[in-house]
């Protein structure tokens, strides 16, 4: 029998509320960590080796280049959060929603923001002295997913633990600057007036800066390996959402180009999503507003 997750269509009736990792108590940070954990415990849907878990690193990675530095980029992970967090509701019995990390509050020293702790948070970086794992990274020696393995990396399977490596990319000294998201910069991002130009931007600033930065696992396009991935772009969604949100006319506003291959390809939000078998594809245009049709939620 499948445990995969059933893909509700029902109606909006009752918003759930995402809030940022500080604003829940130790219960609710409690339950999310044990929800995540509690994916390893179910066999993968996809692959016929692995667990639930792996599923979403694997499909990121075999849709990575047509999701990313295209018009795809936030619908397509809008799409992917939703179908984690129906993962951890319906195989977890995880009652909350999707949580967020603000790094805009995190940016002076974002190497130590609480979204690091090993008795709040997800715990930190690799030991610098340690072994290399992967991505510049060694293993996680702390926090609640310390002995949490992973199984794909670059395209093939290479069972290893979960790995960081902060401000140690390409080799680096270990630094992590905050920049690229700080206060101001996030607010030239929320003042573009095109999708195309706020998806960019976003995409390239603020997101990029994240995983360039974290390293090991949440360096490659296996990311999600890292849950901190899920809170990453949970928080770009509620970026993007508040944009929507500022005109009228951005509710439904999708434009850009298609595909990277050809760049004459207009968006269109017929565009399809296409998930690989981890849920049903659907086009841009059911994902477009986060209050109707399959999406419930709203952002504090």
């Amino acid at each position: 029998m499948s445990t995969a997750p059933r893909h509700s269509r029902h109606a909006c009736t009752s918003l759930s509320l995402r809030r940022e990792w500080r604003q829940l108590n130790s219960t609710e940070k409690t339950a999310y960590i044990v929800a995540v954990k509690c994916l390893q415990e179910f066999p993968s849907e996809l692959t016929g080796i692995g667990r639930r878990s792996d599923d979403f690193p694997w499909v990121h990675r075999h849709v990575a280049t047509s999701i990313h530095d295209t018009a795809l980029f936030l619908p397509y992970h809008r799409y992917l959060l939703h179908l984690y967090e129906n993962s951890l509701r319906e195989l977890c019995n995880y009652s909350g929603a999707l949580t967020y990390w603000d790094w805009q509050l995190d940016w002076q020293d974002p190497a130590r923001s609480p979204i690091w702790d090993p008795d709040t948070g997800f715990g930190g970086s690799g030991d610098p002295a340690g072994e290399l794992t992967v991505g510049w990274g060694s293993c996680v020696p702390n926090g609640p997913f310390r002995d949490y393995k992973v199984l794909f990396y670059d395209f093939v399977l290479k069972l290893h633990c979960l790995s960081r490596g902060f401000g140690r990319c390409f080799g680096r000294n270990g630094t992590w600057s905050g920049e690229p998201f700080k206060p101001s910069v996030i607010q030239q991002v929320m003042e573009q007036e095109t999708f195309a130009n706020f998806s960019a931007a976003l995409e390239t600033g603020p997101h990029d800066a994240v995983p360039n930065n974290v390293c090991g696992d949440f360096y490659y396009l296996e990311s999600p390996n890292d849950p901190v991935f899920f809170l990453h772009h949970t928080n770009l969604d509620r970026l993007w959402a508040n944009w929507q949100a500022e005109k009228p006319s951005r509710k439904l506003e999708y434009n850009g180009r298609a595909s990277k291959d050809d760049t004459k390809a207009a968006a269109s939000v017929n565009d399809v999503l296409g998930m690989k078998g981890l849920g049903p594809d659907l086009a841009v245009k059911e994902v477009m507003n986060t209050q109707s049709g399959i999406l419930c939620y709203r952002y504090k």
